[in-house]
């Protein structure tokens, strides 16, 4: 995990002034979510490290990505149950990759919870869940995998997400987005096709198409 004195470094370089809108989303280290060896203890060590992020305003929700194997069992249940409780008092947003947590019952719980629903746009191949925009709290959380038929093959992360979005898909997006702008304030989007420079291109395409739709995009 990221140490305190690196995320200090990253408010000095960046210049963060009080009000500054610039904000850091940070995702929660693989012990949490992949290995799921958390304690009370490693979430409040974790949130130590923050404190430069926290003490600037510069802290934008938090992710806790869970894998496809992750799936909704009590055992699964209770750990999350643990998870949200030590990460109470900061916005914290979910993503889940296995289908049984995409339930009407999940997403009225995170609504009474005050958890931010991450949604994402996966490939459209078995076994990943539909790409679906679902807002749970006022701000938004969605990812962009892409569209890689090859994502159970591919050998690395940069494999997977080796995907260009095309004009038409940034305008339907930004369509979506648009449809739902009454259910919410904020919304935090991030580009995972990083490879081949695919996101430099892909943000400028939503940006614009965006802003077509008189959002303010920063």
């Amino acid at each position: 995990p990221i140490g305190q004195k690196a995320f200090a470094g990253m408010i000095d370089k960046a210049y963060v002034q009080a009000d500054s809108e610039l904000k850091f989303a940070v995702k929660l280290h693989q012990d949490f979510t992949h290995a799921r060896k958390g304690t009370s203890e490693h979430a409040q060590a974790f949130l130590n490290a923050l404190s430069p992020l926290i003490e600037a305003d510069a802290l934008a929700p938090l992710l806790l990505q869970f894998p496809h194997g992750f799936d909704r069992t009590r055992e699964h249940r209770l750990y999350l149950a643990n998870l949200v409780s030590w990460f109470g008092d900061y916005p914290l947003a979910v993503e889940f990759r296995h289908n049984a947590w995409h339930t009407p019952q999940v997403v009225d719980s995170f609504k009474q919870q005050g958890l931010i629903w991450c949604s994402v746009d996966y490939p459209k191949v078995s076994g990943l869940p539909p790409s679906r925009l679902i807002f749970t709290e006022r701000t938004g959380y969605l990812r962009m995998h892409g569209n890689n038929l090859n994502w159970w093959d591919a050998m690395s992360a940069s494999d997977r997400h080796d995907y260009r979005y095309s004009e038409a898909e940034m305008q339907d997006w930004a369509q979506a987005i648009g449809n739902q702008r009454q259910h919410f304030d904020v919304l935090y989007i991030f580009f995972q096709n990083t490879v081949k420079a695919h996101a430099y291109y892909n943000i400028a395409m939503l940006r614009e198409a965006l802003i077509a739709h008189n959002f303010d995009v920063l």
